[in-house]
């Protein structure tokens, strides 16, 4: 009977996991993309410090915190750079 309740708890977590997807940004042809190395350091300059920065999808995502420490994942748009979804913790 164990094998139901392991199944059950695997959905579940399957399930929060997809609760946390990814943003859905616009797709531009990737000669258009702000310059990775370009954009981080206009991230630094104002005031996120950068833990993991990576290409999700048709977004640049960052994993760091804001200028006020607080804890930040952003999801911004390849082109304009503006955020197109974010989740900042208290």
């Amino acid at each position: 009977m164990k094998t139901p309740i392991l199944v059950a708890v695997l959905i579940a977590a399957g399930a929060s996991a997809t609760a946390f997807a990814g943003a859905s940004c616009q797709a531009h042809p990737k000669d258009k993309w702000i310059k990775e190395a370009d954009f981080k350091k206009q991230l630094t300059g104002q005031g996120y410090q950068i833990k993991t920065f990576k290409v999700d999808g048709n977004c640049y995502e960052l994993y760091g915190k804001n200028k006020d420490g607080k804890k930040v994942e952003i999801y911004f748009d390849t082109v304009s750079g503006k955020p197109v979804k974010s989740e900042i913790d208290d």
